[in-house]
Formats: structure tokens, sequence, C-alpha cells
């Protein structure tokens, strides 16, 4: 693909200046119509680029298909992305930049912003020298999570299309919205999707295949207490927010929280906090990479909440568990091929493959558990979620010489 002229760095800088800040408060779906302006987008690039099937649903998921071109079974490969960006930053007026042949250093972004990209910060700047590397200004997010994947699939498509010589089977494509509040799945049906493997093109670094998650649960702890005029409170007046402040010291300082650990620790996060004298809420995130882990977590902040709660016998409480997603190796494991041809498209593409975890979820962990296996393969971005995001222009190129080597892959008669 050396003489191919590449789409992607053209169409990701299109897709970005649609605000798509999908919102964890909605309880529409999507989250906020405006993720649809960019989907409609999408729709009609689709059918330029001949896939006649393409189209926008209620829920603003967009599907198409790309028939295969060979006269012998094939499975049916999804490739998927999301067209939200996170509620925790800003995505509305993007202002790309390029840097062009990156020189090494910090990257400023902006005066306005000063923001700065510091390189002892970003250990895989050092690997970008002489590339050229997309930022925002510094204002907002940039939206490599998950425009580049978006991008990059459309590239791909648009290769395959262009060269009807290349053997394949049949594609299938989804854009969804709401991946980012952890809905992205919510309404997709993957029966009518037609898949019989899928991968999304959602992860990080140059050359990186995920094939685990963290396993997920939330924990709603609710201290009921008395509340009675402050006046005449004494021996009476039972003050819930601070039993939960006395919750909250327990946690160990050093441990056990996503400011203390890495790469397979899981943690116990307390996420949100609501409340008054009377009844305050507290919700919890729980993360392991084993189901295991993850009810040691809550059997340890559960007996916390319990040592508290015998010096308050007045006030009540409540502990609830929400199971979120599970880890998607426990399903991976059952197919590996899935995973072992997503390793072997990335050395056909010249590169290095780098076997990783996710410390999140990613729509692909659902669709696992819903019989789709989904790993997760590179974008090229980095700092996702951060008005210090960037992606480069060689690797986003490089991700789209991956999924057309995958394509070609899975179309080989071995397979």
């Amino acid at each position: 693909m050396k003489s191919y002229d590449y789409s992607c760095v053209d169409r990701f800088l299109k897709y970005v200046k649609f605000d798509t800040q999908s919102s964890e408060e909605s309880l529409s779906f999507p989250s906020t119509e405006k993720q649809k302006e960019l989907g409609r987008h999408l729709a009609k690039e689709l059918l330029a680029l001949g896939l006649t099937d393409a189209a926008i649903d209620e829920w603003g998921y967009v599907t198409a298909t790309l028939p295969g071109n060979v006269d012998y079974s094939v499975p049916v490969i999804g490739l998927i992305a999301h067209l939200d960006t996170s509620p925790d930053v800003s995505g509305k007026d993007v202002r790309a930049q390029i840097h062009q042949r990156y020189e090494g250093g910090d990257l400023p972004l902006s005066p306005d912003s000063g923001i700065v990209i510091r390189a002892d910060e970003n250990p895989h700047l050092a690997d970008q020298i002489g590339n050229d590397i997309i930022t925002s200004d510094g204002t907002t997010l940039l939206g490599a999570d998950n425009k580049a994947g978006i991008a990059e699939i459309f590239d791909a498509l648009a290769y395959l299309v262009a060269h009807p010589e290349v053997r394949r089977g049949t594609i299938k494509v989804a854009v969804t919205p709401d991946e980012e509040v952890g809905r992205g799945t919510e309404h997709f049906n993957v029966k009518e999707f037609g898949a019989d493997y899928a991968y999304t093109i959602d992860g990080e670094s140059l050359g990186e295949i995920e094939d685990e998650t963290f396993c997920a649960d939330a924990v709603t702890l609710t201290i009921t207490g008395v509340n009675v005029h402050p006046g005449y409170a004494k021996d009476k007046l039972v003050n819930s927010i601070k039993i939960v402040t006395q919750v909250l010291q327990l946690l160990p300082a050093d441990r056990l929280s996503p400011e203390t650990t890495e790469k397979r620790e899981g943690y116990v996060h307390p996420h949100v906090v609501n409340g008054s004298v009377e009844s305050t809420t507290v919700k919890f995130l729980i993360r392991d990479f084993t189901v295991e882990g993850l009810k040691e977590k809550e059997s340890y902040l559960k007996s916390i909440c319990e040592q508290v709660m015998k010096s308050h016998p007045k006030a009540k409480m409540d502990f609830k568990v929400d199971e979120y997603y599970r880890n998607m190796k426990y399903m991976l494991d059952r197919d590996p091929r899935v995973v072992e041809l997503a390793m072997k498209a990335v050395e056909r593409a010249g590169l290095e493959p780098i076997r990783n975890i996710i410390r999140g979820g990613t729509d692909g962990a659902r669709l696992s558990y819903e019989g789709l296996l989904t790993p997760n393969i590179f974008t090229g971005g980095h700092n996702f979620h951060s008005r210090q995001e960037w992606i480069s222009i060689q690797d986003m190129q490089k991700a789209v010489d991956v999924i057309v080597e995958l394509i070609k892959i899975w179309a080989e008669k071995e397979n």
C-alpha cells in the first residue's frame, strides 16, 4: 500500500468538527441527539463508497455491508468504531492542528489554552520523530477516540473498493453511539448485524491488539441518617454525610485506587457523591481483571461499610451491586483464532504485534458475551479523554494497512 493515497486523515479532520459528546445524565438513546448528525454524514460516505445498504437507524447506529468477492466460504468480519466522544472534556468547536515533522521535545498546543504535551510524560512521542502529529489547540479534546477508528475503517473500505483484485469475504461495518457512557451496545442487534467475528478499531499505541478488559461492577452505597432541627439535635441527629466520610477515610491511600494502580491492578473508586444530612449516596466503580478479584474488592468495601455502621445504630445502609461487564478474554479464549489472525495482520503490515490489556471496557467486551467475539485493534491515538490527546498521521495509515491485511488473511483458504 506504499503508493496508496490514504484518505484517513482528511476524513478524520472532517469528523472532529462534529460535536458528538455523549452524556452520562441523559436517559435517552443515544444520550445526545447531536451524535446522529455525524451518523447521517457517515451513512452518506458509505453510500458514496458503494455500500448500497448503508443507513442510520432510529437509535443512531450506522451500518453497512461490503460484499465479498470470492466464490468459497469465508467468515463474515465486522469492523466497529464509535462516534461519540467522552463527557469528561468538551468536544465542541475542535480546532485540529498538524505538527509536521515532529523533532522531539514538548508540544505546546496554543497560547490561549496553555496546554503542553510534555515529552517526559508521553514516552511514545520518542517513536514519532519525523512524523506528523495531530492535536487540538488544547481548548478541547481532539476526538481520536474514536473518530480516528472510523476514519481508518472507511479508508480501508475505500482501498478494498478501489482494488477488487484483493480477495475478501463479506465485511460488515458498524458505527455506534454512546460507547463512552457504557451504552454502546444497548440496542445493537448482533444477529441482524450478521458478522461471524468482529474487531473494534478503538485502541491506542501502534501495533497493539487488546484481548482483555477489566471486569467491572458498580456499587451504590446509600446511608440514611436521622435529620432534625440542628438547634435541638443533641443525641437525635445522625448525619449521613459524616458516616459516608468515615467510610471514604478508611479506603487505603496507597493502593486500590485509580491514581495508585497500573497494569493488572484493580481498584475501588468512589466516583460520585450526592447527599444531605438525611441521606447520602456514593457510587463506586469496582474494577479487576478477574471475577474473583472483583468480588474480593466488593467484599472488602462492604466490610468497611459494616464496620463504620456499628458505630451508628440509628442509621441504615443499603449496599447495591450492579454488574457492568466482564473481561472479554474469558470469551475470546474459546476461539483464539480471532486474536491470532489480528496479530498476524499486524506482522504483515510490517509492525511488531503487541498483545495488551485494556484498563477499561469496550463495546467489544459486551459483544463478545453476546456471541460476537470482538478484540480491539490500535488506532494510533494517545491521551484519550484529554485536551492533551494526540495521534500520528503515519500511525493512522499503519492502522489502515492492518485492517486491509486482516481482511486478506480471513479470505485465505487455509483459515
